[in-house]
């Protein structure tokens, strides 16, 4: 597998601008991808926003795929980080509070990076962007470990039915949480739930439907008689 930040690691020259400067530049990529996809973004539509000369950004990335990598790597790097503050802040809850947790976590990256999102979004559907496949790939790892961290977990403590397998536990999470996010996102992925316009209590009456509905499946036979660490 190619990884991300081969193509990512920008130059000294950007590594010594004011970091005002390297947020600004930044900034206008993420908008610049985000708004116009791989082909269609413009370095000198950028250095206009920007007000600088284009080949700075050439100096700085050497390339616009280059440019593309640190746009992303820094996009799921900031979601690892979220996620890692979830686990750290959850040990103690049950492994399906921790789900919920997650799931409000990234409603919450989703309305504070609505345009890092977005990219994301751009690059799961559409394609043409270089390295995609890599790219995808690196992000459904960070998910399936996070999440894997929390089935085994869950597993340990009786949260979770005996016979299951951790494999298809992992699976079915990313797949259930990845595509509520993607609704609440975009108003043509909602199937009727009608996520994206829905107010904070009909949003937590959704996340609570829906960690009810994975409990019912996941969850142990018994579930009094399980046993769960505190």
């Amino acid at each position: 597998m190619t990884n991300s930040s081969a193509i990512a690691t920008p130059s000294e020259t950007f590594a010594r601008l004011e970091p005002s400067k390297r947020d600004a530049v930044l900034d206008a990529a993420v908008t610049e991808f985000a708004a116009h996809g791989y082909a269609g973004a413009s370095i000198s539509r950028l250095t206009r926003t920007l007000g600088i000369a284009k080949g700075s950004v050439f100096q700085y990335f050497g390339s616009k795929q280059r440019l593309f990598g640190f746009v992303f790597d820094h996009a799921a790097g900031l979601f690892a980080d979220r996620l890692r503050q979830v686990r750290d802040t959850t040990r103690d809850a049950d492994v399906f509070e921790r789900v919920r947790a997650t799931l409000q976590a990234g409603t919450e990256f989703v309305d504070t990076h609505p345009r890092l999102y977005r990219l994301y979004l751009k690059v799961l559907f559409q394609e043409g962007w270089p390295l995609r496949e890599a790219l995808l790939v690196q992000a459904r790892h960070t998910s399936a470990r996070y999440l894997r961290g929390l089935v085994n977990t869950g597993r340990e403590r009786g949260e979770l039915r005996s016979d299951l397998d951790p494999d298809f536990a992992v699976h079915l999470l990313d797949a259930a949480l990845d595509r509520f996010l993607q609704a609440y996102a975009l108003p043509y992925m909602d199937t009727g739930l009608h996520l994206h316009a829905a107010g904070p209590d009909t949003l937590a009456q959704r996340m609570e439907q829906l960690v009810d509905a994975l409990k019912r499946s996941l969850g142990p036979d018994n579930p009094e008689g399980s046993q769960c660490s505190t």
